[in-house]
């Protein structure tokens, strides 16, 4: 397989800066997932990497080759595409195959090769067929078989599952994951799904307009985020977020027109935050209590809804202008009255200046 170095990339179409000084490394046999919204860059930055699009300014290195000016055919990269791409003409050998037969190899090593990777991939029994007679979760694998008798140096993935239900889904993610594992190969998976992200990716680059937030393995990302704007991406449900200012030994939440207060006692507070700041206070749902009487380090809220999801519930609470998402196992919520309390573990807060960057 290949390393990949990507070293001040700028693309730009118009006035509207796509892609906004990008450097990257990857290593050999590493599967990196681009994440985020529409518009960030991680599209634009897929296809400057396999040549589809040419950058304004900047390099890409593949095993220490500069293949910034060379077409896709040049680059050894393989290509799987949110559409899968696939010929509705041709036959689903033929279709496999057809990257062999562009290199001129002969029939009976193209069938040879194509069977056997089409069989890993349990899909040996429809190379008869043409596209239109799979099902989704068919045409990706044979987009991926593909992709895989190839034999690229670099494996690249353009939102391949977004067109599949939930149950496919989630099998054709262990089914990716199990491949690059048994194959070794180097992938760059671009998706807006951050759980299919921390699912298959050893390092998740989190991109917004254009720039990366952060890098990391998913852990990383989830445990430590840099910003606000990561720590409410990254996690499902998402982090919460309270407007918060410190005052003697007192945070007051600022939930709306009236702050409530809730002792910082024990709290190991970033030295940045002095006596009056204002902070953004994050907390993850997993790390919430609910309490039916008040306590010295709890906010009050009101029970807004219980959302059962089987081995868990979200009890989602009103405080004051703001929802707070709490996730309890099954075990650990009982049915709770109107009117409830909120204690937030002191070991896993987070906090947050006014700019958005999490204060050390």
């Amino acid at each position: 397989m290949a390393s990949i170095e990507i070293r001040n990339l700028r693309k730009t179409f118009g006035k509207v800066v796509a892609v906004n000084e990008v450097s990257l490394s990857m290593t050999d046999g590493e599967f990196v997932a681009l994440l985020g919204p529409s518009g960030c860059g991680k599209t634009t930055t897929l296809r400057m990497i396999s040549g589809l699009e040419m950058p304004d300014s900047g390099s890409i290195h593949i095993n220490g080759k500069d293949v910034t000016s060379l077409p896709p055919r040049s680059r050894d990269v393989a290509m799987v595409f949110q559409d899968y791409a696939l010929y509705p003409h041709m036959t689903i050998l033929d279709n496999i195959g057809y990257p062999l037969k562009v290199r001129g190899a002969p029939h009976n090593e193209l069938k040879e090769q194509v069977t056997s990777v089409a069989n890993n991939l349990q899909i040996g029994g429809l190379l008869a067929r043409r596209p239109g007679q799979l099902s989704g979760g068919q045409q990706q694998r044979v987009a991926v078989a593909r992709a895989v008798v190839h034999h690229a140096q670099v494996f690249l993935f353009d939102e391949p599952l977004s067109n599949l239900d939930a149950k496919l889904r989630l099998e054709a993610r262990a089914f990716l994951k199990h491949l690059q594992r048994e194959v070794g190969i180097t992938a760059v998976y671009v998706t807006h799904d951050q759980a299919e992200a921390m699912a298959l990716a050893d390092k998740i680059v989190v991109m917004k307009d254009g720039s990366i937030m952060q890098a990391g393995t998913p852990l990383e990302i989830y445990r430590h985020p840099v910003n606000t704007f990561v720590a409410s991406f990254i996690g499902n449900p998402p982090m919460n977020l309270l407007p918060c200012e410190i005052n003697g030994g007192s945070i007051y939440v600022q939930t709306g027109d009236s702050p409530q207060a809730m002792s910082a006692a024990g709290l190991r507070l970033p030295a940045a935050l002095a006596k009056g700041s204002q902070f953004t206070l994050g907390v993850r749902p997993e790390h919430i209590r609910v309490l039916t009487e008040p306590a010295a380090d709890s906010i009050k809220g009101t029970l807004y809804v219980t959302q059962t999801l089987g081995g868990e519930a979200l009890v989602i609470v009103r405080v004051g202008e703001q929802l707070i998402t709490i996730r309890l196992f099954e075990d650990e919520a009982p049915p709770l009255p109107n009117e409830v309390y909120l204690s937030f573990d002191a070991d896993h807060l987070f906090f947050f200046g006014p700019d958005g960057q999490v204060l050390r």
